[in-house]
């Protein structure tokens, strides 16, 4: 379900100039939520520590985690893999995650590079395009990290001249 971002503040819109949303999206946001059950057993507060899935609850809802597709476009630097590096563990530690691994890949030519950092609470992965100027960044988290944390990491090491962005709740309880 594509969920236009609550944090739709001053402090938002510094961080990301305009959002994007595709048509799909939108009608998504506006759907009601009522046809959505969630199980007894996973409702906010009855499980046990052994039972924790790290599930989140925003808004009534239940749901495995927010994720957000970033597009970063007049971007520089996008041919530095030690760079993207930095920018992706600042990035995960900006957002509470827990960074378990690294892997990056430098392409000849372009010099693009592709790469994700697996995370405890799921990942951040990263396309460059430095031909073109452009970086997509795939950023889903569960529990109480934030991804939208990491927009402020992304516009600091890349500079982008525009950001848009895609908010999706991933796996929500029916």
């Amino acid at each position: 379900m594509a969920q236009n971002s609550s944090l739709a503040n001053e402090e938002f819109a510094q961080i990301v100039p305009k959002a994007e949303f595709t048509p799909n999206q939108a009608a998504n946001a506006a759907s009601p939520l009522s046809f959505y059950s969630v199980p007894p057993d996973i409702e906010a507060g009855n499980q046990t520590d052994d039972q924790k899935d790290y599930f989140v609850e925003k808004d009534g809802v239940v749901f495995a985690g927010s994720h957000i597709l970033v597009d970063l476009w007049g971007a520089s630097n996008l041919d530095d893999q030690e760079l993207v590096e930095r920018a992706l563990r600042t990035a995960a530690d900006a957002c509470g995650a827990t960074l378990l691994h690294i892997h990056l890949h430098q392409f000849t030519g372009s010099g693009g590079v592709s790469g994700v950092a697996v995370l405890a609470e799921s990942h951040i992965s990263v396309h460059t395009w430095p031909e073109r100027n452009f970086a997509a960044f795939d950023v889903f988290m569960c529990g109480k990290c934030d991804p939208m944390d990491a927009l402020p990491i992304l516009r600091q090491f890349f500079g982008p001249t525009e950001i848009q962005v895609d908010t999706n709740w991933r796996g929500i309880v029916r």
